[in-house]
């Protein structure tokens, strides 16, 4: 991924409102996209929110590797092992290293996405 590109990311497309309860609990109503009728419009917050939703992803990704590299540091005395962090985060052990390494990357200011 280019650095511009992620630049552009960041700066939060769509804001992600939260919805009422009695909303949520609805399976048809999605951000009130639902009640939209010019399409036009439902194109243009649907996209809205689809580039809303990818930015919180790729920033949740960032925290897992911090996470993980934080908790991989061999100067912690609870230090885990890459097996462990799989473990906790639901990942393959391979993927935990790899992830382990960009947190790295990511606390030092070096990381590529």
């Amino acid at each position: 991924m280019a650095e511009p590109e992620r630049t552009e990311r960041r700066l939060r497309p769509a804001p992600l409102l939260f919805e009422p309860s009695e909303a949520a609990a609805d399976p048809e109503h999605f951000f009130d996209l639902e009640s939209i009728e010019d399409p036009r419009e439902l194109l243009a917050r649907a996209t809205e929110l689809t580039l809303a939703f990818r930015a919180a992803q790729d920033r949740a990704i960032e925290f897992q590797a911090v996470a993980a590299a934080q908790l991989a540091d061999p100067r912690r005395f609870d230090r885990l092992s890459p097996a462990a962090i799989a473990e906790r985060a639901e990942w393959t052990e391979d993927y935990a290293r790899k992830m382990i390494e960009f947190g790295e990357g990511l606390l030092r200011g070096t990381a590529e996405a």
